[in-house]
């Protein structure tokens, strides 16, 4: 059986296939769930997994995840908003915006969403850093202005970053998760 994770990015594809490997096939599919504004990413996630199982009446289920960049400073914004503010603000100004502050600590955070037939399961990934003037060439998003442990996440390479990420992490707890499960 194939778990089916509801994502256009190929790279989050790509990312879960390394962490379950030893499990189910991972299929990436697209599905344009409803996703409701909340202040809380387990609820985004957990919403549209649920939507997206019971949408596609199959017996095969659905991971979907939602990410934060959430600002010390800022009180936890962007958090949920963060795709928002990148596309309506822009990754640059926001550090312009935080290059005032004297606490520039941040934290990415991921919940992964799992549902199938029996109920919806939550999995958390966090890695905590320090906005800084943008560097590096690699990544996305606000990649070039989060640093962790001295460099930003563009100014590593992919297997660096996922070796670190929070999506990583999350999937790292469902694998052992749903590998328990699957005994």
């Amino acid at each position: 059986m194939a778990i089916r994770f509801v994502t256009g990015n190929e790279g989050k594809v790509r990312e879960a296939r390394e962490y379950l490997s030893s499990t189910d096939s991972v299929e990436q599919i697209e599905y344009d769930y409803t996703e409701i504004q909340s202040d809380s990413l387990e609820e985004i996630a957990t919403h549209g997994a649920r939507e997206t199982f019971e949408a596609l009446d199959s017996d095969e289920p659905v991971i979907v995840d939602d990410t934060g960049l959430s600002v010390e400073a800022f009180g936890g914004f962007p958090g949920p908003y963060s795709a928002y503010v990148e596309d309506t603000v822009g990754v640059e100004r926001l550090w312009r915006l935080a290059s005032e502050e004297e606490n520039r600590r941040a934290r990415f955070e991921t919940v992964l969403a799992y549902a199938d037939e029996h109920g919806t399961e939550t999995f958390e990934g966090t890695v905590v850093g320090t906005l800084v003037a943008p560097r590096g060439e690699g990544g996305f998003g606000y990649d070039p202005i989060f640093e962790y442990n001295g460099r930003t996440l563009a100014e590593m390479s992919t297997e660096e970053k996922n070796a670190i990420s929070h999506r990583g992490r999350a999937l790292a707890a469902f694998a052992d998760w749903y590998a328990d499960r699957e005994a």
